[in-house]
């Protein structure tokens, strides 16, 4: 393993960096975490006996995936279902509504706490995000299954409740207890018997079976450990399941969202490009958001039909 490491350091810097976090005071001496620029790009020779170490003291990263990945390939057998590599995370200059910590170069955004509830539930957000053009392109089915990540009250849970019937189920996953019971609230209201609350980690939605759609409304951008939840999230994902990303428009200057809570779909699809998943459509109806499709394809690495909707 330290042979293999060794010359994974040596022929592949690049690779083993982007995985293999570098302390604040590390990342200053070799010159890479800096204001205009938050993220490790390229090695220098002097840094090989630190990558080594890096590498050594982080079992899940890259290289480790590599080097199994060859091993199968030499030895002629089937790969398994396909290892997700460890998380890139790095940290860097702290804005004033980040975390200062980075991942695929986007400083990860402070989460809205239960007292922000009331914002989920504004009556403008009907006409700002068009509700029903949403659970149009999510196509569900009666009898899905399907998980409300970040669900908030359950502005979309009750909706996709009445998309799947009484024979299907939604799964409203919080990391809040008090968000939970405001959901519990608002679904008795309503007499919606077919969403679930499920108490999440930071890490892991605690999704208690497979479903067939994921949906994340305005939440991903917020995820602390995005790699660990996308990676628990793809695992609890159906053959063939769709994860669903709701985001205000990073591209757009004109939406009124500061902009650690924007994302553009070029850093969805980078950041979806390390997980079995394949960028099938990016819908293009919602006023300030796009709703970006992405399908689970289990043994193939990501791909991207490039396809995009405006209707």
């Amino acid at each position: 393993m330290n042979l293999f490491l060794q010359r994974a350091a040596a022929e592949f810097p690049e690779t083993v960096i982007h995985f293999c976090p570098l302390s604040s005071e590390r990342s200053e001496e070799v010159g890479r975490v800096v204001p205009d620029e938050p993220s490790i790009r390229k090695a220098h020779p002097e840094d090989s006996p630190y990558l080594l170490r890096c590498a050594q003291n982080h079992f899940r990263c890259l290289a480790w995936g590599l080097s199994l990945s060859l091993l199968i390939g030499a030895n002629g057998r089937a790969a398994p279902e396909r290892e997700l590599p460890a998380p890139g995370y790095v940290t860097g200059r702290k804005t004033r509504d980040g975390t200062g910590k980075y991942y695929f170069d986007r400083e990860i955004a402070h989460y809205m706490t239960h007292e922000g509830a009331p914002w989920l539930d504004r009556p403008e957000r009907e006409v700002e995000e068009r509700p029903d053009l949403v659970l149009q392109a999510l196509q569900l089915k009666p009898g899905d299954v399907a998980a409300d990540i970040g669900c908030g009250t359950g502005y979309f849970s009750w909706r996709m409740a009445q998309a799947v019937g009484a024979q299907g189920r939604v799964y409203g996953v919080e990391i809040q207890q008090e968000m939970l019971d405001l959901l519990a609230g608002k679904m008795k209201e309503r007499a919606v018997t077919n969403v679930v609350g499920v108490l999440g980690t930071i890490e892991d939605p605690k999704l208690p079976q497979s479903v067939d759609l994921v949906l994340m409304v305005d939440v991903y951008h917020e995820f602390s450990h995005p790699a660990e939840m996308m990676a628990a999230i793809c695992r609890r994902l159906k053959p063939g399941g769709r994860v669903v990303f709701i985001e205000y428009r990073g591209e757009d200057p004109a939406v009124p969202i500061k902009p650690l809570h924007k994302m553009t779909e070029a850093q969805l699809k980078k950041e979806m490009s390390v997980l079995p998943l394949t960028h099938v459509v990016t819908v293009e109806t919602l006023p300030r958001q796009h709703l970006v499709i992405f399908q689970k394809t289990e043994g193939s690495p990501q791909r991207d039909k490039d396809t995009k909707t405006n209707r």
